[in-house]
């Protein structure tokens, strides 16, 4: 049980580091409450939804709610920096260029996905509801089309 303790304790820990470290400023100790259907979205020529909830995207590493419409499916594409998402609603795939379709995992509400920076892939929205997703990204936002 102690081991356990200690490895929670630490994941807290390292939480606090990265969310305090570079790219997040330091913010007054409040409580912050952010209803989904207040957020305040920007909609790309696409139609994908970014609600900034801290950093800013093209400068630094961010946090961010990210709403994909109903049966989207992105161009090949490369991150420079890492992505963790956590799907909220609808369920997305996500996909490396030239995987086998028969390898796609739909991700559902409450699932988790990670796609490493420079890995070219595709995201689709597979849900008859848009999907929306938190996004923290380790690095600022870019979008690198590639060859299928």
């Amino acid at each position: 049980m102690q081991s356990f303790k200690i490895r929670t304790g630490l994941i807290g820990v390292a939480l606090v580091g990265l969310l305090s470290g570079p790219g997040f400023a330091t913010e007054p100790e409040v409580i912050v409450n952010a209803p989904l259907d207040q957020l305040q979205w920007e909609t790309t020529q696409e139609g994908v939804g970014f609600a900034p909830l801290q950093g800013d995207r093209f400068v630094e590493s961010y946090m961010a709610m990210v709403k994909l419409p109903a049966g989207l499916v992105s161009p090949a594409h490369i991150k420079t920096a890492n992505m963790y998402g956590l799907v909220v609603s609808g369920a997305i795939v996500n996909v490396p260029v030239g995987a086998d379709s028969a390898s796609e995992v739909a991700l559902p509400a409450g699932s988790y996905y990670k796609i490493p920076a420079g890995l070219a892939h595709v995201s689709k929205c597979v849900s008859d509801t848009d999907c929306i997703t938190y996004l923290y990204q380790d690095g600022k936002f870019d979008f690198l089309p590639v060859a299928p």
